[in-house]
């Protein structure tokens, strides 16, 4: 009876749970972003469809073994293959409960191999009812099997964990099985982003800059399409480049930054910056590029074409020389194709960091993606134009999908303000802008 009245008040309060949760107190707030539903009624159904269902999903989608021969002589004469009556299906694992959905190990049978359980991924996620399972081989002889009961990345999938940042990271948005998307410049300190118009592109860099807005670190920006971008966020950015030629002069500044911090670690007799005392290590810099082509592409006229040589080799360098320096990149474009030139082809592999939106031309998500996984290729080009901030993403040397975090141009331009006594003053490369980055 206590068992029945048990249930009975657990999915009652379960039901009205968008009716009282954002009543909670804040020392309670923890409790309000639990996902109490999926723990108490969705993970049980779901451990209880599995252990249903696995026979006869891996008879269907042949997972199985048999201990008698799959083959017989006939007669002398004939070989006659044929499909054993009692196939057995490899061990199942105990399934473990994640935020947003579960893992489950499957120890594999003598002579089976991960590949067809991943081919069988679609299979398995239509057979459990969830929105998606991946397969990965964590070790010999077994495979992990994670899946995610629905798509964190769709509008209202659940809030945004907050957790402690540290300088150079940022949380930008959610990847595929619910955990933040963090981009961290410390990790991966040069980042390529791809997307054509309306794919999410600006949410995301808005996005970053809102997390960097309240940390010591510089932001300094070139946007060639008169600054209409990244005007948003001048209030926090120490220097913005509006053109071709105010970019040459500071990207050139920033050259001249950098071999001025070589100079300091190298008489303080380290390797980077970061190994120098906090009062006296130089403020990190970000530098965010919008629209790449417009620095690489000319009118023909020799002034234009020395601008663009400018800008490709000062890129260049600092991709090569600027992590240990604390120089970081973050370089975005709707096309970016070798038709640009051997400059960028050169710079996208110094960009160790990857991220491609929804883009019009399979040449670009090759260009982003085709030197990791040309799966990731076809998965970034099947973003529809409804998936707006929807992307594909690097994650500790595999690909996912991730969604940014939905940033307004308001909210831009009140968290550029908020955070404008935050802002490093950089006058040598103010200076530089004007004067064509001869000085830093």
């Amino acid at each position: 009876m206590w068992i029945w009245a048990i249930s009975v008040a657990l999915i009652v309060v379960l039901l009205s749970q968008r009716y009282w949760e954002d009543r909670l107190p804040g020392w309670l707030g923890r409790v309000r972003d639990v996902p109490w539903r999926w723990y108490l009624v969705g993970f049980p159904s779901t451990v209880v469809r599995i252990r249903w269902t696995w026979r006869k999903l891996c008879t269907n989608a042949d997972l199985t073994v048999t201990n008698r021969p799959r083959q017989a002589v006939v007669g002398g004469d004939f070989l006659v293959k044929a499909t054993a009556l009692r196939p057995i299906p490899p061990r199942l694992g105990l399934p473990r409960a994640t935020g947003n959905g579960l893992t489950v190990r499957v120890h594999l049978h003598p002579g089976q191999t991960p590949a067809p359980f991943m081919a069988a991924s679609e299979a398995l996620a239509h057979a459990w009812r969830v929105h998606s399972a991946r397969v990965v081989s964590p070790r010999r002889g077994e495979v992990l099997i994670t899946a995610t009961a629905r798509d964190p990345l769709a509008d209202g999938a659940g809030r945004l964990p907050v957790r402690p940042v540290r300088v150079l990271a940022a949380l930008v948005g959610r990847i595929e099985n619910g955990a933040a998307w963090e981009i961290d410049f410390r990790q991966v300190p040069h980042w390529l982003v791809v997307g054509a118009t309306q794919s999410g592109k600006s949410t995301l860099l808005a996005a970053l800059v809102g997390q960097l807005a309240p940390q010591p670190v510089a932001v300094v920006g070139i946007d060639c399409k008169g600054g209409m971008e990244l005007s948003l966020f001048e209030a926090r950015l120490s220097a913005l480049a509006c053109n071709r030629r105010e970019a040459s002069g500071l990207l050139g500044g920033l050259v001249i930054e950098a071999e001025h911090r070589m100079a300091e670690c190298r008489a303080a007799g380290v390797r980077s910056i970061w190994e120098l005392g906090e009062d006296v290590r130089p403020v990190p810099i970000v530098i965010l590029v919008d629209e790449i082509a417009e620095l690489y592409l000319t009118d023909g006229s020799r002034d234009a074409r020395q601008e663009a040589a400018e800008c490709s080799t000062a890129l260049l360098r600092l991709a090569q020389l600027g992590a240990a320096l604390g120089l970081h990149l973050v370089v975005a474009g709707q096309r970016v194709g070798s038709e640009l030139g051997p400059g960028v082809t050169a710079l996208r592999a110094q960009l160790g960091g990857r991220i491609c939106h929804r883009v019009n031309d399979e040449a670009t998500a090759e260009m982003a993606l085709g030197d990791l996984s040309p799966d990731a290729v076809m998965v970034a080009q099947s973003i529809g134009e409804d998936e707006q901030g929807v992307a594909v993403t690097t994650i500790g040397g595999h690909w996912l999908r991730a969604r940014s975090t939905l940033t307004t141009t308001d909210q831009a331009r009140r968290t550029a303000v908020l955070h404008a006594k935050n802002t490093p003053v950089l006058p040598g490369l103010v200076h530089a802008i004007g004067t064509g980055g001869s000085s830093a």
